[in-house]
């Protein structure tokens, strides 16, 4: 790809009491594009991402959206910045519904500066209808809602407010096969609209399904990044557990 990256981040580290969590990392995103995150626990894959989404700082590095450099030194930062986490806990409030989780702290306002309940549902409706136009339950809390549903609302709170760049973490763990379905089609339905997502998993097939490229850290580095066309899963198996790339030693 000839474009420029939604996301650069180069030669990025951070150290806790003189551990490299991260080490000389560097990894990028393109519109429309869906990169997978591998790694053992301790691997730094979440520490890098949390860098991205401004929970870290990191000690060195630089990282450009856009093209242009950028300093993300809190959540806040980074959702100026057009980019979105959706944690595995999905951050709801399970005694809320939908639309009222949708706008959670950014309350839609009538003229009286009272929250507009119908037009926070109405807009609800407009966005959760792009993404998943089989959701019906927008009047009951979220607790009462399936696992595969309840991403989908937190994934349309990101898309409302204009993310383009979508960080998921584990977004079909504890999913079933239809449910992990649903989101597989919503990460999908997300490419087509230009976003750029990455994506932690431990699930190499699933990554080989929903992922174009995989990124391998081990120990804090960067083991790789391969288009997954290029990859078997082996392939990412021994990236993983060996900390070596196949495909580059056979070139």
């Amino acid at each position: 790809m000839t474009t420029t990256p939604l996301v650069e981040m180069r030669d990025i580290s951070i150290a806790f009491g003189g551990i490299k969590a991260v080490d000389h990392v560097s990894l990028d995103l393109h519109a429309g594009e869906v990169v997978g995150l591998l790694g053992h626990n301790g691997a730094g894959k979440s520490t890098l991402i949390k860098i991205l989404s401004g929970a870290y700082k990191k000690d060195s590095g630089t990282i450009r959206v856009d093209g242009k450099e950028v300093e993300i030194d809190s959540p806040r930062d980074a959702r100026d910045l057009n980019i979105e986490t959706i944690y595995q806990t999905l951050a709801l409030a399970d005694n809320l519904d939908a639309a009222s989780n949708l706008f959670l702290g950014r309350e839609l306002t009538n003229g009286l500066g009272f929250v507009d309940d119908a037009k926070q549902e109405a807009e609800c409706r407009k966005v959760l209808a792009r993404l998943n136009p089989n959701f019906k339950k927008f009047n009951v809390p979220v607790s009462a809602l399936s696992g595969g549903q309840r991403q989908s609302v937190a994934i349309a709170r990101a898309v409302y407010f204009n993310a383009r760049i979508l960080i998921m973490d584990e977004p079909t763990a504890a999913l079933g096969v239809h449910e992990t379905k649903m989101v597989a089609d919503l990460i999908d339905e997300l490419k087509a609209q230009g976003l750029g997502i990455f994506l932690i998993s431990h699930d190499t097939r699933e990554m080989m399904e929903l992922c174009d490229r995989v990124s391998v850290m081990k120990n804090g580095k960067m083991v790789g990044t391969e288009r997954v066309e290029d990859v078997t899963e082996d392939d990412i198996l021994s990236m993983i557990i060996l900390g070596k790339n196949p495909v580059r030693e056979a070139a």
